[in-house]
């Protein structure tokens, strides 16, 4: 790997272990992890914090605001546009709700939204990757997509019908409901996601999920 482009990767590799920690992360800490010299790190850290994509505090470096200027440009807005709805739906069906887009041969979550008062319920990480031909995420993002040489059945018929439900495919006895967000190109394909550990929940929120997805692509248009 170039010099420059490795210097450029071990910055960028630094800056997603602080966003991902919940209490910020020292110079020695990020040094250990990302098995550099402290004086690297540092030199790594200060260039971060230069523009503003880090911040300092009593010595543990935390994300800065300029990260979340980058977050808000993401698909013009996806993530602040889409907000209100999916909490909407989350608290109406009691379930975790998700926006997921395709990119490459990946579904990515930008946005997990968890019901408020449950005591129990499933979840995951925002910025978590899965391969798009599993879950029923994926498969609702294929279905929203021009049809690809030997797809699964299962996206054929949620291309059909609007919308797919899997059990067991991304995590062990987790349900998932899933429909496909209409959007025009160059926008990425998109789908709202509906996880429980229960099979009725998601049954009695279908109708729900369907009504979501309509509303944000129309708010997204």
């Amino acid at each position: 790997m170039p010099a420059g482009s490795q210097t450029l990767a071990r910055g960028l590799a630094a800056l997603e272990l602080i966003c991902e920690s919940p209490h910020g992360l020292t110079i020695q800490e990020i040094a250990e992890t990302l098995d550099i010299h402290r004086t690297i790190a540092s030199r790594l850290l200060s260039t971060l914090v230069q523009f503003r994509l880090i911040a300092r505090h009593d010595g543990r470096f935390r994300p800065g605001v300029a990260i979340a200027v980058l977050g808000a440009s993401f698909d013009h807005g996806l993530r602040e546009l889409s907000t209100p709805v999916l909490r909407q739906l989350s608290d109406r069906t009691r379930a975790t709700a998700a926006l997921l887009v395709a990119e490459g041969n990946e579904q990515v979550a930008v946005l997990v939204i968890t019901p408020a008062g449950v005591p129990y319920h499933l979840s995951f990480r925002e910025g978590t990757r899965y391969p798009l031909d599993r879950g029923a995420a994926g498969i609702a993002l294929l279905a929203g997509q021009p049809a690809r040489p030997n797809e699964r059945d299962l996206v054929t018929q949620a291309r059909t019908q609007g919308w797919v439900t899997t059990h067991g495919e991304v995590e062990p006895n987790a349900y998932g409901l899933a429909v496909p967000v209409a959007r025009v190109p160059p926008a990425p394909p998109t789908c709202v996601h509906l996880i429980s550990h229960r099979a009725d929940v998601l049954d009695r929120g279908r109708l729900a999920v369907i009504e979501t997805a309509r509303a944000l692509g129309a708010i997204l248009a």
